[in-house]
């Protein structure tokens, strides 16, 4: 083995080790990778960013502008909606609706699009049927994977290994449904497997039924008046500074006003009753005002003094007294594509930007009980936010933000459905009849949705999710270097002198338990891009087909499903389901014996080896 060989194996498994350290961000390690890569002449200057000007990756943002356009013109929703009546109130029946509409939908849109399209409504089954939402979720996610496996266009692993394919061999690589068959058949054996199996390993956790009780929101509620010699009395909210000083939250103002019963004895007795207000931050503090308030209450006992506050006792809050007439609160999502994903609500200016206030945050099945405003938002955290109805639209402008249970008017551009279902149609006979390649046709279609106004310019570079395009353009650097310094060969060999005593078939099983095994800590574009030029080695090594051995690596590629982090799909219904780190496991294990199975009896029928 060559000194470039070893330098290029360093390389990789220090970059496996920081996916599946998680610390570094995948983007950050695939840049890091691609630099190295550049500095240590493993590969010149324009191979080193030859990734970003790849048609595989053109295709893939292509993708992401297309599956935006289907989401804005309610088409997708449009399926998700009619889930119930498909198929009624019971559970099986209700999995295997989801995981076909899901995998149907994912096969023409990116698998995590697919996944935040049909999540609101998923999570309004669960609360209208009380089934816990963690019987659902995960059959919801597992699905989006399987259905990527449908088409060309399926997920992004398909595109790279078919570009990798072509550049490798200089033949024909996949057509657009060459996946069809196997896809058929691992979408359906996992509906089936989750129907009849699967779904027995799920945990049943608690339906949110009042969700400030849910949120645990009792951070110290209480009501705060403000006294006449208050230094409070002429500020507006905003410049009152609680919630940038004192970390409070203004939850809503209260109208107290006195009102007179008459007893059966005709004395009277006089009471107060309280009725909730909107509060804005233009609005002016007044002497007498009570607010009601979520804080510290170290942090309350310290200002009471100094800002003129009279501090009531703690309240346990609910719904209701989170609501009016003009105010709301709802769950919020944060997706991979939100540009929130490592900042925090602080310098993200959250209240600012969306007019809307944080309650609570939801992380990985507990609420997050620290300052809020100083803690970095992370992928498939929820947000309980609380706002005036109208300026719930807001989130629009983060195409990563979901409202898991509608409050506003629908905003779809449902008038537009037609324009995306015939551009998408167009698209697909245009490269199933080889008229042009996929990114060009990718290309036009995202085109075609600006133009007919489906989306708007910036609608369509917001979509783009630019960490996804960064880690594939980094690593695909990856491939070219094990190629020339012959450390794909290298580890082909390694492989089939393994598994070469039970033949073809074995080296092929041999490298999709590989894959199976990589993907699971860091993406699956990332271990395709590994992986493929070992297959590809491996196949001309034993003088088999080579499609066979790239299409087990796509197969492995998608199926994450013993780990939460193995897939962005995963990662954002990971929280909302309140799961543990092993449930995945614990569904997800039977599953992928399954796949080895099928991948081994069908695989060479639909590809032969030989």
């Amino acid at each position: 083995m060559t000194a470039e060989a070893i330098l290029v194996l360093t390389i990789i498994g220090i970059a496996i080790v920081l996916f599946a350290w998680e610390k570094v961000a995948p983007d950050i390690v695939a840049i890091l990778v691609l630099i190295t890569l550049a500095l240590t002449g493993l590969t010149s200057t324009t191979e080193a960013f030859s990734g970003f000007a790849n048609p595989a990756v053109v295709t893939v943002w292509a993708i992401y502008i297309i599956s935006e356009g289907l989401f804005k013109t309610g088409v997708a929703d449009y399926l998700g909606a009619n889930i119930l009546k498909l198929a009624g109130n019971g559970e099986s029946r209700l999995i295997a609706t989801i995981m076909l509409i899901v995998g149907f939908m994912s096969s023409f849109m990116n698998n995590i699009g697919a996944t935040a399209v049909l999540l609101p409504a998923v999570m309004g089954i669960s609360r209208r049927t009380k089934i816990s939402p963690s019987r659902l979720l995960i059959p919801l996610s597992f699905a989006s994977l399987m259905g990527g496996n449908m088409t060309l266009i399926g997920t992004p692993p398909n595109i790279l290994a078919s570009g990798i394919l072509m550049e490798y061999t200089h033949t024909q690589s996949f057509r657009f449904f060459d996946f069809l068959p196997m896809g058929l058949v691992l979408l359906g054996s996992g509906i089936l497997y989750m129907t009849l199996i699967g779904r027995h390993l799920l945990p049943k956790t608690s339906v949110k039924e009042d969700l400030a009780r849910s949120y645990q929101i009792r951070d110290y509620a209480t009501e705060l008046t403000i006294l006449p010699d208050s230094p409070l009395v002429g500020k507006t909210i905003e410049e009152s500074r609680f919630g940038e000083d004192y970390d409070l939250t203004i939850i809503s103002k209260l109208n107290k006003s006195p009102i007179t019963r008459i007893s059966p004895q005709l004395s009277s007795t006089r009471r107060l009753v309280s009725r909730s207000l909107p509060v804005r931050s233009s609005e002016t503090i007044e002497a007498n005002d009570v607010f009601l308030v979520k804080g510290n209450l170290e942090t309350l006992l310290k200002i009471k003094d100094q800002q003129g506050i009279k501090i009531g006792p703690e309240l346990s809050l609910s719904d209701s007294d989170l609501q009016s007439n003009q105010t709301s609160i709802a769950e919020i999502l944060v997706a991979p594509a939100s540009k929130l994903v490592g900042q925090t609500l602080k310098s993200a200016r959250f209240r600012d930007q969306y007019k809307l206030t944080v309650l609570a945050l939801w992380r990985a099945g507990h609420p997050i009980r620290k300052k809020l405003a100083d803690t970095p938002i992370q992928i498939g955290d929820v947000l309980l936010t609380q706002g005036h109805r109208e300026n719930f639209h807001l989130i629009d402008t983060d195409p990563g933000l979901l409202l898991l249970e509608p409050v506003v008017e629908d905003r779809r551009r449902t008038e537009k459905a037609p324009f995306a279902l015939g551009i998408l149609g167009v698209m697909l006979l245009a490269v199933t009849m080889g008229w042009v390649h996929i990114s060009v046709a990718a290309v036009a279609a995202a085109f075609a949705m600006v133009l007919l106004s489906v989306l708007t310019i910036d609608e369509a570079y917001r979509a783009i999710q630019w960490r996804s395009i960064f880690l594939i353009a980094g690593m695909l650097p990856l491939g070219i270097a094990m190629e020339k310094s012959g450390a794909a060969q290298f580890l082909a060999d390694q492989i089939i002198f393994l598994t070469q005593s039970w033949g073809a078939l074995g080296v092929l099983l041999g490298i999709y338990v590989l894959t199976l095994l990589l993907t699971q800590p860091m993406s699956n574009a990332a271990a395709t891009v590994l992986m493929v030029p070992i297959a590809i080695d491996a196949a001309f090594k034993l003088g088999t087909n080579p499609h066979a051995f790239v299409m087990a690596v796509v197969i492995a590629a998608s199926t994450a499903f013993l780990t939460p982090i193995g897939h962005q799909a995963n990662v954002l219904i990971y929280g909302i389901g309140n799961y543990k780190f092993t449930d995945f496991a614990k569904v997800g294990l039977g599953l992928n014996l399954l796949y080895i199975v099928l991948v081994a009896l069908l695989l060479p029928i639909l590809w032969p080896l030989h």
